[in-house]
């Protein structure tokens, strides 16, 4: 180590250890640290493979090694010696010398040189389990599980209800308007796929053959359009991370979170799905009238929407990005399955896929509430064309099965509440994983820690029996508790 690294290390660990003073826990893990630096740590943890070594004060860990058979050789730096005991890598490391190279060690006086560091390990495993720092160790575990109810104070947040919201809203607001390929990329191929939908039924008309044509139009822009926002969750995963990180400083609460990420988007799915929209509705002449383009493009939004909030309740439980994406996309297939397009609805098996799979499917909705938008009003050719005129409510209730007596508007108002339904759904799971999931972690946690206390209790035991010293402590432990 150089001596301006070693300056930096000691200036740093003198800094950590002021922080102590004034009521601070520092942990610090630190691999070979001068002389100097091993001074300043008043405790000491020391793990090989997972096991404990050795855990208590850092001044007696000396006399430790000493008493379990591996005094510290004179000149040699402590810290250098306890890492010389407990890592194995030492006995590959001469292995390959003596083979490779032909190598002879002189013979000396430390014990390491006639055993493996694995039976060294092994040997300070054992003798600290009869030690007092273990028993203090245990002792010390044993006064803090007993404290109940304590509450630790993480600092948190001063900040209102509404400041936090406007907060994690500005924040979010900036962060998506930063991200190139979040909305702006989504909005240009979102404006490239319309304008390809509008190219390819441009001024469908009226004619008899335009009447599949239109229904064939709506399902690929309520179902494949909006199939497209499952692009976003990578994006979603980000954000669970930054807030499952601030959450645990309790810097804001998870309604404000749920609120702020509701509002931040609102503006550029508004803007996404009004371009794309208004470019699919004049190129391909749907149904006129400001009130059906309204609703084309209101529905639109509302569809992305929900996929969005879809996306968010599965980023709260599957942070993986592959497993999100599938299962995501998993959804959304079925929900197109039963949308009544593939398959009309009165011929979907009702058993599951016609109820309930159709009516929680927002597919289903935004297409029977585009065909009545779009048909309700019109009048189509018929084949022969000197046949009557089709109305369109004829088609509706004869070739797509919808039910005209139900407003189109309640088609809509109902995936504004799946939105709702959505989001209410994202913060349980934000909120199940906080509560329930670290309390079903400590609980496997402390039947894991009972098992194998009950396991080194039944190995130790004969050979404790046999120390006078621990005969004295447990009798001083009874009359101790005797007094009690």
């Amino acid at each position: 180590m150089s001596q301006p690294v070693a300056l930096t290390a000691f200036f740093v660990t003198q800094t950590l250890r002021g922080l102590s003073r004034d009521g601070r826990t520092v942990i610090a893990s630190v691999h070979q640290p001068s002389s100097e630096v091993f001074e300043l740590f008043d405790q000491l943890y020391l793990l090989s493979e997972g096991k404990t070594i050795y855990f208590g004060q850092a001044s007696e860990a000396y006399e430790f090694f000493a008493q379990a058979g591996f005094p510290c050789p004179a000149l040699r730096n402590p810290s250098d010696h306890f890492l010389r005991c407990i890592n194995s890598d030492f006995d590959k490391v001469k292995a390959t010398l003596k083979g490779s190279m032909k190598l002879r060690f002189e013979a000396s006086d430390d014990p390491l040189e006639k055993i493996t560091t694995t039976e060294a390990i092994r040997t300070l495993i054992n003798f600290y389990r009869t030690s007092h720092q273990c028993y203090a160790a245990k002792e010390k575990v044993d006064e803090i599980s007993k404290v109940r109810g304590t509450v630790l104070d993480s600092g948190g947040s001063q900040a209102s209800f509404l400041m936090q919201s406007y907060t994690l809203t500005k924040r979010s607001f900036v962060n998506m308007s930063r991200d190139f390929g979040y909305y702006w990329l989504r909005l240009l191929i979102y404006v490239v796929v319309t304008v390809c939908i509008g190219t390819i039924y441009l001024n469908i008309g009226t004619s008899y053959n335009s009447i599949l044509a239109r229904g064939a139009c709506a399902s690929f822009v309520f179902g494949f359009v909006t199939f497209m926002s499952i692009g976003g969750f990578p994006s979603f995963v980000e954000d669970m991370k930054v807030f499952q990180r601030e959450r645990l400083n309790g810097h804001y609460g998870v309604t404000a979170f749920v609120i702020g990420n509701t509002l931040s988007a609102m503006p550029f799915l508004i803007m996404i799905t009004f371009i794309s929209g208004t470019i699919c509705y004049f190129m391909v002449r749907l149904h006129p009238g400001f009130e059906h383009y309204m609703f084309f493009v209101l529905c639109l939004y509302a569809s992305v929407t929900v996929v969005e909030s879809l996306m968010m309740a599965i980023a709260s439980i599957v942070p993986n990005f592959l497993m999100g994406i599938i299962t995501g996309a998993g959804i959304q297939g079925i929900f197109m399955l039963v949308s009544g397009y593939f398959r009309l609805p009165n011929d979907i098996p009702k058993p599951v896929w016609r109820y309930p799979m159709s009516y929680i499917s927002f597919h289903f909705w935004a297409l029977q509430g585009q065909y009545q938008n779009d048909l309700k009003g019109l009048l189509f050719d018929n084949q022969p064309p000197e046949l009557p005129k089709i109305p369109g409510e004829y088609i509706l209730e004869n070739v797509f099965q919808i039910d005209v007596g139900r407003s189109k508007w309640i088609d809509l108002s109902v995936i504004f509440s799946m939105i709702i339904i959505y989001r209410i759904i994202f913060f349980l799971m934000i909120k199940i994983s906080e509560d329930v999931t670290p309390w079903i972690r400590g609980l496997v946690a402390r039947r894991r820690m009972q098992q194998k206390n009950g396991t080194q209790n039944t190995m130790v035991a004969p050979s404790l029996l046999q120390s006078p010293s621990l005969r004295n402590y447990v009798a001083n432990r009874a009359n101790g508790r005797g007094k009690r």
